[in-house]
């Protein structure tokens, strides 16, 4: 029930931020940085476990790793832009979480290339052998 670990954690955090604002505001950001940061360390395990067991998945269906990779590139860097972006955002920074949240668009967009031009390059060799079932 680890859940229920993180919750009461960001609960308690959430309590104490809120008592601590009214006195020492940036403590309380502080505070709700640090606990970000233990929520997210408390989960590196289980991250690391799942990425295993995608790459043996993909290993075993004669997947290219470079393509896993570049995935598991692609969803670190949206959760890393989500987290700046919070962290922007709850110290009253909401134009500098949005510029966050484009660099990761944008940065995503980028590693994305690869294998969007990989699906389409595999649309084209598919379809004049689909156009010579047809005729």
């Amino acid at each position: 029930m680890e859940i229920i670990q993180i919750v009461g954690l960001g609960m308690i955090a959430t309590f104490l931020a809120l008592v601590v604002k009214e006195h020492k505001p940036i403590f309380a950001f502080l505070l709700t940085v640090f606990t970000g940061v233990i929520i997210f360390l408390f989960l590196i395990d289980k991250i690391a476990i799942m990425i295993e067991m995608i790459e043996e998945l993909a290993i075993n269906a004669n997947v290219n790793l470079i393509y896993v990779q570049t995935i598991f590139k692609i969803i670190g860097i949206a959760y890393i832009a989500e987290f700046g972006a919070q962290i922007a955002r709850d110290a009253g920074q909401g134009a500098i979480a949005t510029k966050i949240e484009l660099a990761g668009k944008v940065l995503i967009m980028i590693m994305a290339i690869p294998i969007i031009s990989v699906i389409i390059e595999t649309i084209l060799t598919l379809i004049p052998a689909a156009m010579g079932d047809l005729s």
